[in-house]
């Protein structure tokens, strides 16, 4: 992946930007290829943001204005999704965090800009944690930008646990006050940031996500088939935790009155699948939200459970069978299969309600 975000092609392309007054774009493009393909993928942005640095000395008022001639046009924004830009600006947001610390509004001018060729979320999370109320000030007026790439930047850069960000010293209301001005947006790529930002909330605080959800939709401010796929995206974390508040928002009654079974068929082993089938058995029509837990040994005897969709139906007055075949790869790099006895646990609407053990073979 970070050879094909990060190459002497995209270097290449970064340097013309910069090819003005003086910049030796030849020698910015060996520079950086000396030492780009040794490095992981935040060092690769790291490492070409110094070389930015090198190339165009400064504190960010003498060098904004050079950042902001080299930008390309800005996302083509018609669209509304998955447009998430170049990753080969990432490092502008690094450069201008890092000349900038001391002119946040500066760096936030420019920051704008170049959040609509690449998102600035994680760029702008060290000027938040620095200056937080002219941070979260701006991000009022960003909140009603005409470019989504801006609009998004207001959840995405204040999120709790944004992956590859550092930590903002923010409490986890702070940011409310702005989610409830974007709630209502009309474009998927904010409204997926925003049920992301509350799905890292619910992890310390489920309740404070459930009464935001229940007053946006109070609010009517955002379609109802566009709050309910923001619902079910913040929630997915409770979801697996099986939380009954979450599954009650949801549509799902961890009370209902089921029968369920689980039945394991065939040998399960390493590399091969484990094949299961669950029966659900129900009086009236009962809609239901089923995973399967698998309780995985580990090595040194510990278990780690991992949770995993199974089907979201309705039981309508008698009994449906669902069938799944889980595949147990034994070359996966972040997890390894461990032969012995396993447990199986089936959970509906957030309860568990069946169980059986296995044994995971070697072969």
């Amino acid at each position: 992946m970070k050879d094909q975000l990060f190459n002497v092609q995209k270097v290449r392309y970064l340097a013309g930007l910069f090819d003005q007054g003086g910049f030796d774009a030849a020698a910015f493009e060996a520079r950086v290829m000396s030492r780009l393909l040794d490095l992981e993928l935040k060092a690769r942005m790291a490492w070409i943001a110094a070389c930015l640095a090198e190339a165009v000395p400064g504190d960010l008022p003498d060098v904004a204005p050079v950042i902001l001639r080299a930008l390309p046009p800005p996302l083509d924004p018609g669209k509304t999704d998955d447009d998430f830009g170049d990753f080969i600006f990432a490092p502008l947001g690094d450069w201008v965090a890092e000349i900038g610390i001391e002119h946040p509004e500066l760096a936030l001018d420019v920051i704008e800009e170049i959040t609509q060729r690449f998102s600035m979320e994680w760029a702008i999370r060290p000027i938040l944690n620095r200056w937080p109320e002219v941070v979260l000030a701006r991000m009022q007026d960003w909140a009603g930008h005409d470019s989504y790439h801006v609009r998004r930047l207001v959840s995405e850069g204040t999120r709790p646990r944004l992956p590859w960000g550092m930590a903002v010293g923010l409490g986890l209301s702070d940011p409310l006050p702005l989610l409830d001005q974007l709630h209502g947006d009309d474009t998927r790529y904010v409204t997926r940031s925003i049920a992301n930002h509350l799905n890292d909330i619910a992890k310390k605080d489920p309740d404070m996500v459930l009464d935001r959800l229940a007053g946006w939709r109070s609010a009517g401010d955002q379609k109802a088939a566009e709050l309910d796929w923001m619902t079910g995206h913040a929630l997915r974390g409770l979801v697996k935790a099986g939380h009954p508040g979450a599954m009650a928002m949801l549509g799902f009654d961890p009370e209902a009155d089921l029968a369920v079974s689980v039945a394991v068929s065939g040998p399960a082993q390493i590399n091969g699948a484990l094949t299961f089938d669950v029966t659900l058995e129900g009086v009236g029509e009962v809609p239901v939200l089923v995973d399967y837990i698998i309780h995985f040994q580990r090595p040194g005897g510990k278990v780690s459970a991992k949770v995993h969709k199974l089907k979201q139906t309705v039981v309508k007055g008698g009994a449906i069978t669902l069938s799944k075949v889980h595949k147990l790869k034994g070359n996966a790099t972040t997890f390894r299969l461990v032969p012995g006895v396993h447990r199986l646990q089936i959970q509906v609407n957030g309860v568990v309600r069946a169980e059986t053990e296995f044994d995971l073979l070697q072969v």
